[in-house]
């Protein structure tokens, strides 16, 4: 006697939603599958809450620092007026050498 794998129940729209990430991630999806797929995640509460929850697991940070979120203290320290112009040339020059281009 042969064992059979249990049925799963799959609804349409959960069978749609699977293809469409599959198209997605792949990179062969259209904006109407796109617009779909939108769809299908803000009309079924069951896809939703697997999104939501698959974007917590994302969004929590590891117990390690990243390098984006350590932040450096600088020393507030006053600034004589000489220290002031000397700061203000500097830039004006660093500026110069560096011209900002536009896009």
């Amino acid at each position: 006697m042969k064992h059979q794998k249990g049925l799963r129940r799959v609804t349409f729209s959960q069978e749609r939603f699977e293809i469409l990430i599959k198209k997605q991630k792949n990179g062969e999806a259209k904006f109407s599958d796109l617009v779909e797929l939108d769809e299908i995640v803000n009309r079924v509460p069951d896809i939703r809450h697997i999104i939501l929850e698959e974007m917590e697991e994302i969004d929590t940070p590891n117990d390690e620092p990243r390098q984006q979120d350590i932040i450096t203290v600088k020393e507030n320290r006053s600034q004589g007026l000489l220290q002031k112009i000397k700061a203000f040339f500097n830039q004006l020059f660093f500026l110069a050498d560096n011209p900002v281009t536009s896009v």
